[in-house]
């Protein structure tokens, strides 16, 4: 694990920077999905009100509650995913996640991202950042090679062999795909940055009003 936390920067402080630049202060409650050993979390609990970590991985969330035992005890750990966890409580203000969704498949991330809209009140922020093709179908093949090439050459601990893995075994989806799906599930989308290469993108989404919506553990 603390090779993982080596190799995944989250660039927290930059994202707990962000959300306050947007509003968001002592008084927030956010629920940190695919939370991994806490980097983020930890970092928010620092700012926020109530911060709620949640991820399916015992060991990863082993970690995490090591970390837990000497900080401040705003910081919730729940054993949970995309498509278990229940909010309890006052609702949350900011759901975040980060290179995590790309774990489903396309048919589950609509199931996720209804989920997290469920979870939100109009006006809610979704925060969501992911491994995501921005380019099109004509293009994968050349970008994919590039992606690789460059990955296996920089002087991270990530490899070729970890890029081609991710091609290979997870679920990233083009962002023609997702964000249809995003706005299916009740968001808009108030911006979306994609990183030079097309293989990143941040999402901030607002939760828009929907009909007989039902927030999660209400």
């Amino acid at each position: 694990m603390a090779r993982y936390d080596d190799k995944e920067d989250a660039g927290a402080a930059q994202e707990v920077a962000l959300l306050e630049s947007l509003g968001y202060g002592t008084q927030t409650v956010l629920v940190d999905l695919g939370a991994g050993t806490g980097q983020f979390a930890l970092e928010a609990a620092r700012t926020f009100g109530r911060v709620v970590a949640v991820d399916p991985s015992p060991v990863m969330l082993a970690r995490l509650r090591e970390s837990v035992r000497h900080r401040a005890s705003n910081l919730e750990v729940v054993e949970a995913g995309f498509l278990t966890y229940q909010h309890q409580g006052v609702a949350p203000d900011v759901v975040y996640s980060r290179w995590a969704l790309h774990h489903l498949p396309d048919f589950w991330k609509s199931i996720a991202l209804h989920r997290m809209r469920a979870m939100l009140p109009v006006g809610g922020l979704l925060r969501l950042s992911d491994v995501v093709f921005s380019f099109g179908l004509g293009e994968a093949e050349e970008r994919i090679e590039k992606w690789c090439a460059v990955i296996g050459a920089d002087d991270t601990e990530w490899t070729r062999e970890d890029a081609e893995e991710h091609v290979r075994d997870e679920h990233s989806t083009y962002s023609w795909l997702l964000e249809p799906m995003i706005e299916a599930a009740g968001f808009e989308i108030r911006e979306a940055k994609y990183s030079d290469d097309r293989f990143l993108a941040d999402y901030l989404l607002d939760a828009a009003p929907l009909p007989n919506a039902q927030r999660i553990g209400a």
